[in-house]
């Protein structure tokens, strides 16, 4: 009698473990299943991240040259971001005026480089721009136009003014104020790094 118990509960306790190996099997999928779908809505939270620096469109100083920095604009990709030479120049007081911006040319052409020089709108365009280098040699130049950013002058060098500003020491942009003509803003053009940095830059056929 104890030897019949005994096959019985074995038997019960063999059944009850096979049925829940097979309910096991059953469930095993929806387990899995459950854990797939909370790894995809956990990695749809997750922020890959973006390549670091600046955006296409964006300015970015590459190197300075003493008082000069080489200044860039990130491209799209597959595409050579262009860069110029770069300085703000200011006035006695410290402000921030005008923006002058210098580049290379290609090979061949009449101007060997040229400048961008960006001033206030208050500027007086008929008094022009006037630079010199070390108070020599000082030649006008009109302004092109105007935007919201300023009004902008288009300058062009031949290799003798560039080695004039290799040999100066510092060149002069003369401005006049439109709402007071008879008091002219001289500002300060440092030729630290002048050389370095042209020589340094890549002229647009390169």
């Amino acid at each position: 009698m104890r030897s019949t118990f005994k096959s019985i509960v074995v038997a019960a306790l063999l059944a009850h473990a096979g049925a829940a190996f097979a309910q096991d099997d059953v469930e095993a999928p929806e387990t899995e299943t459950e854990a797939t779908q909370e790894q995809e809505e956990q990695s749809s939270d997750l922020d890959l991240g973006q390549p670091a620096g600046p955006a296409v469109g964006q300015a970015y100083i590459l190197q300075e040259f003493g008082d000069w920095a080489m200044r860039c604009i990130r491209a799209p990709e597959g595409e050579a971001d262009p860069c110029n030479m770069y300085q703000l120049l200011s006035d006695d007081q410290g402000n921030a005026i005008a923006e002058f911006n210098f580049f290379r040319l290609p090979e061949g052409s009449t101007a060997v480089a040229g400048a961008t020089v960006v001033v206030p709108l208050e500027t007086l365009l008929t008094e022009q721009l006037t630079l010199s280098v070390d108070g020599q040699n000082a030649r006008r130049y009109p302004f092109r136009f105007c935007n919201q950013g300023g009004c902008i002058a288009r300058l062009g060098f031949t290799q003798a003014e560039i080695d004039q500003f290799k040999r100066g020491a510092e060149g002069t942009v003369r401005l006049v104020h439109a709402a007071n003509p008879s008091n002219e803003i001289l500002l300060k053009l440092s030729l630290t790094g002048f050389t370095a940095g042209f020589e340094g830059s890549v002229s647009p056929a390169e």
